[in-house]
């Protein structure tokens, strides 16, 4: 395809996953020949997004070194999580199995007691890494706007943090899984999140003030091979067919506004979604994975990142005016 010079981002979460999506980022800003506008992101790609757009306050070397760290940080912070996993635990999720014990005792915790009893004191070392690298006053200000969806715990709602709103908390709220931390408040109401509600939003990333080119970096599979049998492997795969519904909802009405749009019926420009995603090899690794921040495995999963980016910015067959084209 021909990339386009400017392109806003839409990044999904998915736990420790989200370093794919580093990955992706690290390719498209080494690279150069985009530009990056505005970003829509739900959990994990929150902070991503939230550490992005910080370092792009200086340059694209900078948000590259402030990523690197910031998972590096991830790594660390893993050890003081009130779940986490043990030596066994990362190296068979690496390899794509969820039947180690410590696993097994993870899903059985956060089944049979709420946060409010295992995690007494809320703690989230995440929450103090956003805080000490991120300044958010400076960010609404910045080159890079950011979007921000949690879900009401309450109403089930999307809400989606415009750039003037972003903050700590928005972005905690976003990443709040309801089984492992206590809900987050914001302005009163209690926020969960927001891959229930918009994995990540498109709609505010369609405006005559955005690009008309969105690139999708998708961590939940579109589609999987095999029926999956075992009980987690049942529950993951229920999971992510949740966290993409919305978006392809979202992707449905996109491609029926572009045909209106061609028709002549409705005033606007076409927009363009680039899917990144690494189907196969995300798809592979068990569900457990997604707690494994093991730093050799975030590396991993951010050099598929980077091939998965390499590719699609090698594609040169010409973007068309389709609401989804995929690149893999």
């Amino acid at each position: 395809m021909v990339t386009p010079a400017k392109i806003s981002l839409a990044l999904q979460g998915g736990g420790t996953h989200a370093a794919f999506t580093w990955g992706v980022i690290d390719q498209l800003l080494i690279d150069g020949r985009v530009t990056l506008d505005a970003v829509s992101a739900t959990s994990g790609g929150a902070m991503v997004a939230a550490v992005l757009a910080q370092g792009m306050l200086e340059s694209r070397e900078a948000a590259h070194e402030l990523l690197l760290q910031f998972w590096r940080k991830v790594s660390i912070a893993s050890n003081l999580l009130p779940l986490r996993m043990n030596v066994v635990d990362t190296f068979l999720s690496h390899v794509g199995f969820d039947i180690a014990p410590g696993a097994q005792a993870l899903d059985a915790i956060t089944r049979l007691f709420s946060p409010s009893q295992f995690n007494l004191f809320d703690l989230n070392p995440l929450r103090g890494i956003i805080e000490e690298m991120v300044d958010f006053e400076a960010i609404k200000k910045g080159p890079v706007k950011l979007y921000i969806n949690a879900t009401n715990a309450k109403t089930g709602r999307s809400r989606i943090f415009g750039p003037d709103e972003i903050s700590l908390d928005a972005v905690m709220a976003s990443s709040c899984l309801p089984f492992m931390f206590k809900a987050v408040e914001i302005d009163g109401e209690p926020y969960w999140d927001g891959g229930f509600s918009g994995c990540p939003p498109l709609k505010p990333l369609i405006s005559d003030f955005h690009p008309s080119d969105i690139v999708l970096v998708q961590v939940h599979p579109s589609s999987v091979e095999d029926v999956p049998t075992t009980a987690t492997d049942i529950l993951d795969r229920a999971t992510e067919i949740s966290f993409n519904a919305v978006l392809l909802q979202e992707i449905d009405a996109l491609e029926q506004r572009n045909a209106l749009i061609r028709q002549g019926r409705v005033d606007g420009k076409p927009v363009t979604i680039h899917r990144i995603e690494s189907q196969d090899m995300l798809s592979s690794l068990g569900r457990a994975s997604k707690l494994n921040a093991d730093l050799d495995f975030l590396i991993y999963l951010h050099d598929l990142g980077v091939q998965a980016a390499t590719d699609w910015l090698a594609l040169d067959s010409g973007a068309d005016d389709s609401a989804s084209e995929e690149a893999a």
